[in-house]
């Protein structure tokens, strides 16, 4: 099919105009040679140009801030940066909740730097959850040159030698929360001064905070405004967002402080196309249990940026996973390098992990156009300020929608039109997503999900504020009330705290910062090092160490494949070796389940029941398989690593035998056999829809599936959080459990296998190896309880009720 025929086409479908021109161009550039009738553009649509809408300059900005911005290019500020600015500057906290590449930063540079500039003794403080976000906005702040601001970064990568400067001298001081926790906040005697003169608090990313991370940061941030407080301080605090629901009622779950939301964008956007993207089968090569197998959406990818680049087209490829994005850079430099190297080396990888010189080199490539690809994990979501690409190509759902058009937003130059690409996963919610092009284009973005009250969050933050300051009843309000009264009890039964007349101090002369993980990573990084050089390659999260950095694992890095000889979790390192073998590797692991305590129970007439409550989760990195490219597998290789036992919050429902064997009406009508296949394909699809449905990533849940579970009694398949506590995705499932499960069983109904594939129950987590599935068996058990459930006729609802912790049952898993 020739170009202009594509064109034509694609003219037709969307019903466009010359204003997507750009954008249409280059979808059909990498369509080109597609036979006909064989593309796998499922969806395209156009996202109109929208016009600026301008303010006016504030009278109290600083005449020689507005002379700087304007010679930078700013001649006036958009109106949603110029209403965001005058609340901040009235002294109201505010929450900025507008689309990527809209300016959101001016909205708070200004008030900050003009209160910095007239007042010379007053100081401000800059969060952001990366490292490079901070130091991507830093620079935008000293290209202003405020005169005696001295911006400076403190962070990780702050020299030892620099921090004493930093501290003393600098006015604007940008962190993470990271080292807002274990650096300032427990040393803020050192910091009196800047926190006595402290106007301004900014929370740039704050979408960013959502589950365990964000619930800690919800309570970090009250943290500082106690100690901001002891010193006489109360600062401003400037919350910026991507677009969510309801960012008023997000910025007071995540600070503490009632915002004025500023949501109505005034800045200009380019016209869009966006594309959904479902890669083709490979006829040649079936997967596991002959289940047919969809090209991978990173290999799709890294075509999709080959032809890009070939374009001349500055494109970004988000990708999954670390491993993907190495991959996916490597596939597209091959590709080009075909054609001319040079090309070739204009493409590179971005991921979390590497060594921040590694990390600010590509950085400024980027920022400089010499990179014209990039393959990434989400660490470019919210980086370095790459606005103003030509395309994006989104390899496999985010998780949230919110994240999906953050990245989406990193595609359009002023004026001009852009592309986005959304490639599927072969997953169950990136096919439902493809075929249901309303579910991402217009769907409402999720709120974000967070608990501060989480008791495993909880009780360690509280340990930290005692440590800085005696915690007294005045202060208990802000943490929870009496909720935190009752962490604070435990805290003092268990010899943490030691309650006095004047309220609740630390014991001991160690501070318990170091040992609070707010990333829910599960503790320090594990070193990635290359044994024979000493060389650090990067680091993986404590958490997933056994998962991807197991004796034999295959561990990509900047297009370079090493191989595991050794993990020491205890000493948190894992040895390499160079090494390019033609396998892969995929582990296998055991996971078991038991309820520890029923928060709330629904019993319905008919023989189902719902439940939410605390389990315990058990899980053990057994083996691994090595495997050809073609999925054949090579040999199961036996691994003997300790089993990790997470206490987290589930979903769960069960099933009586009567309505899963029997053969009366609404039943499901299974033989015994069948029953085990049929609840685990269930519980793969339901972990794959449920991101639907909570903001969460299908990485951040896991799961369950029995025939008789030994606490329930009965069938049972469970959804459980992945952190340790839950961080609300489960609380959100059972929340809505009928929609959630409806949407279950289209995705493995209207599926066009046979017998079940990656499309629709099959799981790339799964620690069974997709053994056993039964397709039409889920379909036939998701009937029958949405037939008991959808009926509402309940028994009655019932709370606390514990569980058998002794024993277990035999589980599939995932």
């Amino acid at each position: 099919m020739g170009l202009s025929h594509l064109c034509a086409k694609l003219a037709v479908v969307v019903g466009a105009d010359d204003q997507s021109q750009r954008g249409r161009a280059l979808l059909a550039r990498v369509l080109a040679g597609t036979p006909a009738g064989e593309s796998p553009v499922t969806h395209v649509t156009d996202q109109e140009r929208r016009s600026g809408q301008h303010a006016e300059w504030p009278s109290w900005a600083a005449a020689e801030l507005v002379g700087a911005l304007r010679d930078s290019g700013v001649h006036r500020p958009w109106t949603h940066q110029a209403l965001a600015a005058e609340h901040a500057w009235q002294g109201r906290h505010v929450v900025l909740a507008t689309g990527t590449a809209s300016g959101k930063s001016l909205g708070y540079q200004l008030p900050v730097l003009s209160r910095l500039l007239e007042q010379p003794r007053a100081t401000a403080l800059y969060l952001s959850p990366t490292k490079a976000l901070g130091a991507d906005q830093l620079r935008s702040v000293r290209a202003l040159q405020a005169e005696g601001v001295r911006p400076a970064a403190f962070d990780g990568d702050t020299p030892m030698s620099e921090r004493d400067w930093v501290r003393s001298h600098s006015r604007w001081i940008f962190t993470n929360p990271d080292m807002l926790h274990r650096g300032v906040l427990p040393a803020h005697s050192r910091w009196s001064s800047f926190f006595r003169r402290l106007a301004f608090v900014v929370v740039d990313e704050c979408h960013a905070y959502r589950g365990v991370f964000g619930s800690h940061v919800a309570l970090l941030l009250r943290r500082l405004r106690r100690i901001a407080a002891k010193y006489g301080a109360s600062p401003v605090f400037v919350l910026a967002s991507a677009t969510v629901a309801d960012p008023a009622a997000s910025a007071l779950r995540l600070s503490g402080l009632h915002c004025e939301a500023v949501t109505e964008d005034g800045s200009p956007r380019g016209e869009r196309t966006v594309a959904l993207w479902e890669p083709p089968l490979l006829t040649d090569l079936a997967g596991e249990n002959g289940a047919p197998v969809r090209r991978a959406a990173g290999t799709e990818a890294a075509r999709i940026l080959a032809d890009l680049v070939v374009e001349q087209a500055r494109t970004l490829a988000f990708v999954r996973s670390r491993r993907g994005a190495e991959l996916t850079a490597l596939m597209a430099r091959r590709i080009l390098g075909e054609l001319d190297e040079d090309l070739a080396n204009r493409v590179a990888a971005y991921r979390a992990g590497f060594l921040p010189e590694e990390r600010r080199a590509l950085e400024r490539a980027l920022s400089q156009g010499e990179l014209l690809g990039v393959a990434t994990t989400n660490a470019l979501e919210l980086g370095v300020d790459i606005a103003g690409l030509d395309a994006v190509v989104v390899a496999g759902y985010p998780g949230t929608l919110a994240s999906f058009w953050q990245q989406a937003g990193r595609a359009g130059r002023a004026g001009d039109g852009s592309l986005v690409v959304f490639v599927a996963r072969d997953d169950p919610l990136d096919t439902y997503l493809v075929h249901h092009p309303a579910a991402v284009l217009d769907r409402p973005v999720e709120a974000t999900v967070l608990d501060p009250a989480n008791p495993y969050v909880l009780a360690p933050q509280l340990a930290c504020a005692a440590a800085e300051l005696p915690l007294t009843e005045d202060c208990l309000a802000g943490f929870g009330g009496d909720v935190a009264r009752s962490v604070l009890d435990e805290l003092v039964a268990d010899g943490v705290l030691r309650k006095r007349p004047t309220g609740w101090y630390w014991t001991s002369h160690e501070r318990p910062h170091a040992s609070v993980d707010i990333r829910g990573s599960g503790g320090e990084q594990i070193a990635v090092v290359e044994g024979d050089s000493g060389r650090m390659l990067g680091t993986v999260d404590p958490g997933s160490a056994c998962w991807s950095v197991h004796p034999g694992a295959l561990y990509l890095h900047q297009g370079s494949s090493y191989v595991v000889d050794q993990l020491d979790l205890e000493g948190g390192l894992a040895l390499v070796h160079a090494e390019d073998p033609e396998w892969t590797t995929q582990p296998r692991n055991v996971v078991d389940i038991s309820v520890v305590r029923t928060v709330e129970e629904k019993r319905f007439e008919g023989g189902v029941s719902v439940c939410l409550g605390e389990v315990d989760v058990t899980s053990q990195v057994v083996g691994y398989l090595r495997k050809l490219p073609s999925g054949r597998v090579l040999d199961q290789v036996a691994l003997d690593l300790p089993e990790q036992t997470l206490r987290t919050r589930a979903v769960w429902y069960t099933v009586s035998e009567e309505l899963l064997c029997g053969s009366a009406p609404g039943g499901a009508g299974l033989v015994p056999a069948r029953v085990p296949g049929a609840l685990h394909a269930a519980e793969h699809a339901a972990i794959g829809l449920l991101p639907l449905f909570a903001t969460c990533d299908r990485w951040d849940i896991g799961g369950v599936s029995t025939a008789l579970h030994t606490d329930t009694g009965e069938a049972t398949v469970f959804v459980h959080d992945g952190h340790p506590g839950g961080a609300g995705f489960a609380d959100r499932g059972f929340a809505a459990l009928v929609p959630w499960l409806v949407a279950t069983r289209e995705a493995i109904s209207s599926c066009e296998c046979s017998a079940g594939c990656p499309s629709c129950v099959q799981s790339p987590k799964c620690g069974n190896g997709n053994e056993p599935l039964d397709k039409g068996g889920a379909v036939a058990v998701l009937d029958s309880v949405l037939g008991v459930v959808g009926a509402g006729r309940q028994h009655g609802v019932h709370h606390g009720r514990a569980g058998d912790q002794n024993e277990r049952s035999t589980a599939t898993s995932c």
